[in-house]
């Protein structure tokens, strides 16, 4: 177990971290299932803003990597041009 004062208030605070990053990656993860699954193309293109917003978010928070942020937008915006 830590002694310092500070070292206490770290565990404390990458606790809090933890849960929340767990909790926006699950939510990110369940919007880009949700945007593969549409069929209609004028739906999936209002949600597109939205899903790749949140995934820019992930990686401005290093929860995923710059260059997976890049290609899962890649990969989500020619799925809804080709729908």
């Amino acid at each position: 177990m830590a002694n310092h004062k500070s070292a206490l208030k770290r565990i404390r605070s990458n606790e809090k971290r933890r849960v929340l990053n767990r909790y926006q990656h699950k939510t990110t993860r369940n919007a880009i299932k949700k945007l593969r699954e549409m069929t209609d193309a004028g739906e999936a293109k209002k949600m597109l803003p939205s899903v790749i917003s949140m995934i820019d978010k992930l990686a401005k928070k290093n929860v995923i990597h710059s260059n997976k942020a890049g290609n899962l937008k890649s990969q989500l915006t020619k799925h809804v041009a080709a729908l």
